[in-house]
């Protein structure tokens, strides 16, 4: 279950369930957690160790999709003293701290047409690089939020809508060995090939976020939203083409 900000009230529903929790730290928060180790010491002290004997807590995402952009910057301080105050707790390598990207096609170099051809924009590999680095020595994600809906409302005309439904009777997209059926894994292993150029081979992927809208744009409705969630769920356990197994996905609702 992910969080989007540590609500008292959920934590204390949550004590003893035994579910794991992604828990945020806002885009608010992340000058003053750069620049002050104090900050974080309170947010985990508050947020973490009143809890964390009876939640399940498996990673902090600092920050939210502010990569490339000008917050960018305090992203990786913000991480690192989120981590040492974990040390307070004993919790800081059972906690994987990272941050959420959103995957677009502005956040790479290329297209997801050629999912080997995974190039992250120059723009983002000056904040993202270093993070990357930090992710590897710490074995932690890259959590990244993950929406076929919107690469396929922005490419139409060359997106089939069952390509991103998981509904495509075959091959859609064949990149040398790998071969696509949805549009789910070939934005995945795009940015699995970026990770590789940028030095993070070893470096996972937790989709953070993942939906269909239900209403309120073209191509939503409810069947078609039903269509993607029950697709996602089936799929999930197989993993991409470039890296077969089970993966970790969060579902968001109702998106709009």
């Amino acid at each position: 279950m992910r969080l989007y900000d540590p609500n008292l009230s959920a934590l204390e529903a949550l004590r003893g369930s035994n579910i794991e929790i992604m828990l945020s730290v806002s885009n608010d928060n992340l000058q003053s957690f750069a620049s002050d180790p104090s900050a974080t010491n309170v947010w985990v002290q508050t947020n973490i160790k009143p809890y964390s004997s009876q939640i399940k807590f498996k990673y902090i995402a600092v920050g939210n999709e502010v990569i490339p952009g000008k917050m960018a910057q305090y992203v990786l301080p913000a991480i690192r003293n989120i981590r040492t105050a974990l040390l307070s707790v004993g919790r800081e390598d059972e906690i994987k701290v990272s941050t959420v990207v959103f995957l677009a096609t502005f956040f790479l170099a290329n297209t997801f047409s050629s999912p080997l051809a995974g190039l992250f924009s120059s723009e983002v590999m000056l904040n993202l690089v270093p993070i990357i680095q930090f992710l590897n020595s710490t074995g932690s994600p890259l959590l990244v939020n993950v929406y076929p809906y919107l690469t396929y409302i922005n490419n139409k005309d060359i997106i089939d809508i069952n390509y991103a439904l998981f509904t495509s009777p075959g091959t859609v997209v064949t990149d040398g060995s790998f071969k696509y059926q949805n549009l789910f894994d070939a934005m995945l292993d795009t940015m699995y090939s970026a990770l590789e150029k940028a030095g993070g081979s070893n470096v996972g992927i937790v989709v953070s976020e993942s939906g269909w809208p239900s209403a309120g744009g073209d191509a939503a409705s409810v069947d078609n939203a039903r269509t993607y969630y029950q697709n996602l769920i089936n799929h999930v356990g197989k993993g991409t083409p470039k890296r077969p197994g089970a993966m970790e996905a969060f579902c968001l609702c109702n998106v709009q």
